[in-house]
């Protein structure tokens, strides 16, 4: 049983390298070869681009936060000195 596994898989090897090399001298094989690399290339790149995009959320979120703090706390100085004045 396991003499026929080994015939069953060593089979299967000769048939997978077999049709690697038929997709290797297939006549467009170059051109997608090529189409796949540039692809990697682009997404490697992209990739590159994209890294620093979670850092410049956190500083986006902390300055958000900065700046509604701004607006509350000129706000409620305003609406206090209004309402001062009102009572005068």
């Amino acid at each position: 049983m396991a003499e026929r596994k080994q015939d069953l898989l060593s089979q299967l090897a000769d048939l997978s390298e077999a049709a690697i090399q038929r997709l290797a001298e297939a006549p467009g094989a170059d051109k997608v070869l090529q189409a796949l690399k540039v692809l990697a290339d682009k997404v490697d790149e992209l990739q590159r681009r994209t890294k620093g995009y979670e850092e410049l959320e956190q500083r986006l979120a902390a300055l958000e936060k900065k700046v509604s703090g701004l607006g509350k706390s000129s706000s409620t100085a305003g609406g206090s000195s209004g309402s001062t004045s009102k009572k005068s």
